[in-house]
């Protein structure tokens, strides 16, 4: 990667659905987001992380699935997501798989949204036995979204706070370094993830054939 073409940050939009304050999903967001600055800022790239707490927009969600219509506070969140140039998105576990509330946010996006944006993902749970919700659950939702996630997901059961060994920070500095790379480049050539390429039309390439002729 690199950075001198560098013309602003990269943008990052942080998406937890954390229900208490404060919450280990919350936390698990912030040392992602964190981890992939850090990557970021090694290449010579500044980035900033815009958080969306799901919880605190849970009524307008409900409201847009009864009247079709998003009022202000959600569609700030919903554009801060679409903006970004990459996406992390941690989940709390319930019933072996991604919370209502993390699943319907992203019901109300348009199904184009997130189509080649780079998303970094993440869930929490007590214990270790759920950390497959990320492949079999999370995985499959934003390969259905069309976005590009990170090869490395994070998983943090409970013990994982406390634990002594550098295994979970290992892990989360390996996701983190994994979504800069996705990002650094768009931010580099000042694209957005998302911008369809120019088309070149298909009169001017034969004429380019007949000249070469």
């Amino acid at each position: 990667m690199t950075s001198a073409d560098s013309t602003r940050p990269v943008r990052l939009a942080v998406v937890s659905a954390g229900l208490s304050e404060p919450s280990s999903t919350r936390l698990l967001a912030d040392r992602l987001a964190e981890a992939t600055r850090v990557a970021l800022r090694e290449e010579g790239v500044e980035a900033e992380a815009g958080v969306v707490e799901l919880r605190e927009v849970a009524t307008q969600i409900a409201h847009n699935f009864v009247t079709g219509f998003a009022d202000a506070r959600l569609r700030e969140a919903i554009e801060q997501v679409t903006e970004a140039d990459g996406l992390i998105a941690v989940t709390p576990v319930f019933s072996a798989s991604y919370s209502g509330l993390f699943k319907s946010f992203f019901d109300v996006l348009d199904k184009d949204a997130l189509a080649g944006k780079p998303v970094l993902l993440g869930a929490t749970g007590g214990t270790p036995r759920h950390s497959l919700v990320l492949e079999h659950a999370m995985r499959p939702l934003f390969a259905y979204l069309r976005a590009v996630a990170a090869p490395t997901a994070v998983y943090a059961a409970t013990d994982d706070w406390a634990a002594r060994d550098d295994d979970f920070s290992r892990r989360i500095a390996r996701a983190g370094g994994e979504l800069a790379s996705l990002v650094a480049p768009h931010a580099a050539a000042g694209t957005s993830p998302t911008a369809e390429p120019d088309v070149v039309p298909f009169e001017q390439q034969l004429a380019a054939l007949r000249v070469e002729e």
